[in-house]
């Protein structure tokens, strides 16, 4: 298993995972939201990225191509690639609204309400949950799989997901 990854930050050389983004679920959270935001064009910091996810990790999420409903399933390297596409032209901001978490021994569960904005101050251009699955080992948490789905007109986030 990887136990870091170095990266180039301006002038200074960074080793991820950094401690804060794995030592709680709050910041491993926190870290991939942040490493998937940002600008029009902007290069995302996918090195953040891969250091919070374990190595077999995956994404998943419903998609309706041709009019029926399946399951789309990446590795992570592939989600990064849909979303560097995503974002070459368009700004990408994404950001917790509510989160529930449950945690067993080594395991928990994030149900994370999430909104999408294509500017920093700009409007909501939609909203979904989050189902993502961590592990903790060698003193940190991973995470396993992130599956989300989107609201829709006929599928609107219960309120439950949205107060805390």
């Amino acid at each position: 298993m990887s136990t870091g990854i170095l990266a180039q930050n301006g002038n200074e050389a960074l080793r991820y995972p950094l401690p804060d983004d794995v030592a709680t679920i709050d910041g491993i959270i926190r870290a991939t939201y942040e490493a998937v935001s940002g600008e029009q064009g902007a290069k995302r910091n996918w090195e953040r990225d891969r250091s919070l996810h374990h190595p077999a990790a995956i994404y998943a999420f419903p998609d309706s191509a041709e009019g029926k409903q399946q399951l789309v399933v990446m590795p992570v390297s592939a989600f990064h690639q849909e979303t560097d596409t995503l974002v070459s032209t368009t700004g990408f901001y994404e950001s917790e609204i509510n989160r529930e978490v449950r945690i067993f021994g080594n395991i928990a569960h994030v149900w994370s309400t999430y909104q999408t904005q294509f500017e920093p101050s700009g409007p909501v251009m939609r909203r979904g949950i989050n189902s993502i699955q961590l592990f903790y080992e060698q003193e940190r948490w991973w995470i396993i799989s992130w599956t989300f789905d989107r609201e829709t007109a006929l599928q609107k986030i219960p309120p439950t997901f949205l107060h805390q």
